[in-house]
C-alpha cells in the first residue's frame, strides 16, 4: 500500500492544499512542510465532533486572508491527512502565505 500524495497545485476555480493535522497542540502553528508538499499545522481543538476540522478551516481563513466560505475539506474529514481547497486563490499566493506564517 502507497502512502497517500498530496500535492498544491492550481484546480479549476482554486487550489488544493494537503495539510497534515496534529490536534490538541498547545497552540495553532504552521509548523513545517514535508517532502512531498504537505503542511504540517498544529491546531489546539480536539479530534472530536468536527471540531479539529472547524479549529482547521477557521485558522487557515486568518492565514490565507480568505473567508472561511472559500475553504473546504474536501478528503480526510476522519484523518490527519486532509485535502483542502481554497477557492479564488491560485497555488503561488497559497504557498507565499503559507511560508510567511511558517513558525519557527
Amino acid at each position: 500500500m502507497s502512502k497517500r500524495s498530496f500535492r498544491l497545485h492550481d484546480g479549476q476555480h482554486g487550489a488544493a492544499l494537503a495539510i497534515r493535522v496534529t490536534p490538541k497542540a498547545s497552540r495553532n502553528a504552521i509548523v513545517g512542510v514535508l517532502d512531498d508538499g504537505t503542511i504540517k499545522i498544529h491546531l489546539t481543538a480536539p479530534p472530536v465532533e468536527g471540531q479539529a476540522n472547524q479549529a482547521l478551516l477557521e485558522f487557515l481563513s486568518e492565514v490565507l486572508g480568505v473567508p472561511k466560505s472559500n475553504l473546504e475539506i474536501v478528503a480526510g474529514h476522519s484523518g490527519r491527512d486532509k485535502l483542502v481547497s481554497i477557492l479564488n486563490m491560485d497555488a503561488q499566493t497559497v504557498h507565499q502565505r503559507i511560508l510567511a506564517h511558517l513558525s519557527d
